[in-house]
């Protein structure tokens, strides 16, 4: 096999312990590790077609993977104003201005990340962003991804003059008279305004995907885990790779939603396995509830607002029911489950699916998203059952705050809101833990969802005390959960997330060792080298 890839006077970091190998070098060929050794020998591997690069004492890892992404939709849905770095409704009314003298005439003004706690005391609404949305057809996406506040104009586009019944738990919010506010809560509500306001070619977000694959490969990633396959997003990969542009290796798990009938379940279950050399379908995305900050998480007792007290499936046991299907048909599932309540209905459908065997060599591993408060009770229960802990960690530092005066902590009170995000005890109770960002929730570089898990601190002011540090995780367990646990929650474990030979050519070098580096400092660790398939996607111009 020709070597396409040579590696030499780096120091490779085993996720698994810890250690260095007792290497420098390593050559890489058909997207795999074929040798591992010291610099003579493998320098001894290349050819006259070889790329070979020395890394200069760099470290190597095997590559960083997002356990929880939204490539295509993300990149569509992030083509307005980004409005994440506003703290306050000044800095989003100034951002949303110098949008809007940009519009053409009759343009929509579109914007993402916009965070509720902007809001302050104020309802979330489209009043308190001024004067500033008047006359224009405006739809900005709160942070996250469930909801969004419309100006008045596109509510008249859209035809929404009042509140609405959707068998989903979705909501158009409207004051004491009937009037709606703009804040609309959930993909069915969503969805109306969706329908009128203008949408990107298949070329433009194909063109901006491309552009964030190659973003994310400069941040150190080298896969990710989509979990959406709506649309047409399934050809724009194809298309992507077609072109030479997917720079991820991405496993994708299409959305179920509650009113889907036997034959779109079926439809699923077909279309498990197909994909590219870097993209496939692998797994089935499910919805338990929606989110704490909106009032739609599904919780064991109502929030402070008596909200968040219905399950996102109208009928819990249609979920139960295609957890069971799907497991006897052998297909992962990922559920989105934030709430206690959620995450207990979801834990429970995974038992009673487990009881049905589905023969030997066909282990389904099972996951839940999010889990962002439960009790200890819950906690215990995903050893057992196996179920992965897919976390975010970014969220609970950018978007909470440790003296609970955030809007998630005041809506779920002291209690619920100490229980935060509990990647420790997760770990600590057998769980696998695997770790991402859920772009464009949050920020994707790798290295800051690394960086959140251990420090606990938002990452825009470090100085701020830590949300639960006793939540956080070691530096070796924040690299495993990028590494191994990604590779084993996708039944990967031999041939991905180490250094071996045999195991893929995916790796990021990184200019000094993540574990010894300060977690303060984690985030702007340089990133010289990505690879995939043993071919550079990124590679520094000091490298």
């Amino acid at each position: 096999m020709p070597t396409d890839l040579v590696l030499l006077s780096g120091r490779l970091l085993d996720p698994g312990t810890g250690a260095f190998l007792p290497h420098t070098a390593l050559a890489a060929g058909g997207g795999r590790i074929t040798h591992l050794g010291d610099d003579r020998e493998i320098r001894a591997l290349a050819g006259p077609a070889t790329t070979v690069i020395d890394l200069k004492g760099a470290v190597v890892t095997p590559g960083l993977v997002d356990g929880h992404l939204h490539p295509v939709s993300g990149a569509e849905r992030t083509m307005g104003v980004d409005l994440s770095g506003c703290a306050d409704l000044p800095a989003v009314r100034e951002a949303l201005a110098r949008e809007v003298r940009g519009l053409t005439p009759g343009g929509w003004l579109r914007g993402w990340g916009l965070d509720p706690n902007a809001f302050g005391d104020l309802p979330v609404g489209a009043a308190a962003l001024g004067a500033v949305l008047d006359g224009l057809p405006a739809a900005l996406d709160l942070f996250d991804g469930h909801s969004m506040v419309v100006s008045r104009r596109a509510l008249e586009l859209a035809g929404i003059d009042g509140p609405r019944a959707f068998e989903q738990a979705a909501e158009i919010v409207c004051d004491p008279t009937g009037r709606p506010t703009g804040l609309l809560l959930e993909d069915a509500a969503c969805d109306l305004v969706e329908a009128v306001a203008p949408r990107p070619t298949a070329d433009q977000v194909r063109e901006r995907a491309a552009a964030v694959l190659r973003d994310m490969a400069a941040a150190g990633l080298t896969g990710g885990h989509a979990m959406d396959a709506n649309g047409d997003s399934l050809a724009t990969y194809a298309a992507l790779e077609a072109e030479g542009a997917l720079a991820l290796r991405l496993r994708i798990a299409p959305w179920l939603q509650p009113d889907a009938d036997t034959e779109a379940l079926a439809a699923l279950i077909r279309l498990q396995g197909t994909g590219g050399d870097r993209w496939r379908v692998d797994g089935v995305k499910l919805f338990m509830d929606g989110t704490i900050d909106n009032g739609t998480a599904w919780l064991e007792h109502p929030d402070r607002h008596g909200q968040s007290t219905h399950a996102f499936w109208p009928d819990p046991l249609a979920y139960t029911r295609a957890i069971e299907r799907l497991h006897r048909a052998g297909v992962p599932t990922a559920t989105h489950a934030i709430g206690d309540a959620a995450v207990r209905h979801a834990l429970d459908a995974v038992e009673r699916a487990q009881a049905d065997p589905v023969g030997p060599g066909r282990a389904v591993r099972h996951r839940i998203e999010h889990i962002e408060t439960v009790p200890d009770d819950t906690v215990y229960r995903f050893g057992p059952l196996g179920v992965v802990a897919s976390m975010q960690p970014t969220h609970c530092t950018d978007y909470t705050r440790a003296d609970h005066t955030d809007n998630w902590s005041r809506r779920l009170g002291e209690e619920r809101a100490s229980r935060a995000f509990r990647c420790r005890d997760l770990w600590d109770a057998g769980a696998t833990v695997v770790l991402g960002s859920d772009w464009p929730i949050a920020p994707y570089p790798p290295l800051g969802v690394m960086a959140g898990a251990r420090h606990r601190r938002p990452s825009r002011d470090l100085t701020e005390p830590p949300h639960g540090i006793e939540q956080a995780l070691t530096p070796l367990e924040a690299l495993r959960g990028m590494t191994v646990n990604p590779a084993r929650a996708a039944g990967e474990e031999g041939t991905a997330g180490r250094l071996a030979v045999g195991h893929r050519a995916d790796l990021t070098v990184l200019a000094d060792d993540p574990l010894t580096v300060p977690s303060t400092e984690l985030a702007a660790l340089p990133v010289l080298l990505t690879v995939v398939d043993g071919r550079p996607t990124h590679r520094s111009p000091g490298l």
